[in-house]
């Protein structure tokens, strides 16, 4: 497996995990956004944006493009 499809794979377990947890009894905004290391979100956001990034700079990367 490469590295794009590792980072994809990551991200959609991210996204399972998310929508259960949204499912299962909804979403703070607060619990969202929140860095304490109590949530189970903590950090969601950081982490997917660099995933998201990185997915977008190796794409470029393989097409010789630039941002």
């Amino acid at each position: 497996m490469n590295e794009k499809q590792k980072i994809i794979k990551e991200m959609l377990e991210m996204q399972k995990k998310f929508i259960a947890r949204e499912h299962d009894g909804g979403i703070e905004a607060e619990e969202y956004y929140s860095d304490d290391d109590e949530s189970i979100l903590s950090g969601y956001q950081a982490k997917y944006n660099e995933l998201a990034n990185k997915l977008v700079d190796l794409a470029h990367q393989e097409k010789g493009s630039q941002r």
